[in-house]
């Protein structure tokens, strides 16, 4: 057992770092190749889909032995050119499900979209309004203050008058 910390440390390098360098890499030859493209395409993708799964699944699961090690290996297995799971995991399970409810998932996406919108407008709005009541106050304030005396007529008043 590696312990949370390296798991963790090792999944980072090999789950990302490496993965995005080796996408950086593919990107940057002169040809590309298609079917590289599709295939980092298809990891990122499930790379998210892990990520989703996984802030809901470390809480449920995560005190089960082998859980950091299970994650590392799996996200291995998606990238390893020998395996190149991620074609395999992305055809057979992911894109079936995601096809099935891509209208659905469209339509929530909308719905989530323009909620947030609203909800944006709102505090714009609720801030604006916060933002001006604060300013009339502070003007008010100020305005009802009385008058200081400007510095010179006061320094004069403490000056002797000279002497004739």
């Amino acid at each position: 057992m590696l312990g949370y910390f390296l798991s963790t440390v090792l999944l980072m390098a090999f789950g990302y770092v490496y993965p995005a360098y080796q996408c950086y890499k593919e990107m940057e030859k002169n040809v590309v190749s298609k079917e590289q493209i599709l295939f980092w395409c298809r990891y990122w993708i499930l790379v998210a889909v892990l990520i989703v799964i996984e802030s809901f699944a470390d809480v449920i699961v995560s005190w089960l032995p082998l859980y950091g090690e299970s994650k590392l290996a799996f996200v291995i297995y998606l990238w390893h050119p020998k395996t190149q799971g991620a074609n395999y995991v992305y055809s057979v399970m992911l894109r079936p499900i995601v096809t099935q409810h891509e209208k659905e998932i469209d339509r929530t996406i909308m719905e989530l979209w323009c909620r947030g919108k609203d909800i944006a407008v709102q505090f714009m709005r609720n801030g604006a309004y916060y933002g001006q009541t604060r300013i009339f106050e502070v003007l008010r304030y100020v305005s009802t203050q009385p008058k200081k005396k400007k510095k010179r007529e006061r320094q004069s008043k403490l000056v002797d008058p000279p002497v004739a």
